[in-house]
């Protein structure tokens, strides 16, 4: 085990995702969202009782986010970004998809302005016809802030920059917090790693579940530079996703995929928990309504 780890690492009930991404700890309600891409569901895991509900989605949904309401999320999907009342099960949309033909929404968070941001990729991951948006409550539709993109993932924001991350380049970025300018983003190299979503620490660790590496990534952010740590391993293949919960935010939850294993072990696919000798960021929600 690791310094970083203060636990063994376990998988969450029996559900193995066909590509588990965008966990998102709920502090309100004490329990954790992600998705199921391939599958069009969104799941919560309830720690307080063990239990885990699954909810079945009309179209291919790359996050469930937080907003200033209590069980209202948002959905970033492929028709469209939605509220979900998630008692009644019930959608409604605030702007259509704003990606290219043969595309599918990837990466999405929300920004300590309480504006969505997501990102688009070629759905065979071949193209680089992926965007990154920004998407504000009341505006008719996203902005586009990148385009020319590989596959979207990453996403998290500290000291005045959004970190963000492009799989097929094997490069993590930054650019301004609140708006990404092409002619000003600074480059960062993840070596032979893939980097696949990140969640953020208090002190500045970027950890990045590294696709196919059967690792998380620790990085430091400090005053620009990104600083390779150390590789923490982790008993899946291509862990996908990570975010820190908790109700002192010090454990982490880490999705994985199934996707094109020819023959996946038991664990390929888990929601995967540890205990963590760190503090993670809380997450930001989304604002309903503009000041």
């Amino acid at each position: 085990m690791s310094a970083f780890f203060r636990s063994d690492i376990t998988a969450v009930g029996d559900y193995r995702a066909e590509l588990g991404e965008t966990p998102v700890w709920c502090q309100r309600t004490q329990s954790l969202l992600w998705v199921d891409i391939l599958a069009q569901r969104v799941l919560r895991y309830w720690p307080a009782s063990g239990q885990t509900e699954i909810h079945e989605l009309p179209s291919v949904t790359s996050g469930v986010l937080l907003t200033q309401k209590r069980n209202v999320f948002l959905l970033i999907s492929q028709d469209g970004v939605h509220l979900y009342d998630y008692e009644s099960q019930t959608r409604q949309k605030l702007c259509d998809y704003p990606g290219a033909e043969g595309t599918r929404p990837n990466e999405a968070a929300v920004a300590p302005d309480g504006s969505l941001w997501f990102g688009t990729m070629d759905i065979e991951e071949e193209k680089m016809t992926g965007a990154w948006y920004r998407f504000e409550a009341g505006a008719e539709k996203p902005e586009t802030m990148l385009d020319n993109v590989g596959t979207t993932n990453t996403l998290v924001w500290y000291e005045g920059k959004v970190w963000f991350a492009d799989s097929r380049k094997n490069r993590f970025y930054s650019a301004n917090a609140r708006r990404i300018n092409p002619l000003k983003i600074s480059c960062f190299s993840s070596g032979d790693k893939i980097p696949d979503g990140s969640a953020l620490t208090q002190n500045g660790w970027l950890i990045t579940a590294c696709w196919g590496s059967k690792c998380l990534l620790r990085q430091q952010i400090n005053q620009g530079e990104l600083l390779t740590l150390d590789t923490l391993p982790v008993p899946v293949t291509q862990p996908s996703c990570c975010t820190f919960g908790g109700p002192d935010m010090t454990e982490i939850f880490i999705t994985s995929a199934r996707k094109n294993l020819n023959a996946p072990h038991a664990l390929e696919g888990a929601l995967l928990h540890a205990k963590t000798a760190t503090v993670g960021a809380p997450q930001n929600l989304f604002r309903l309504e503009n000041p």
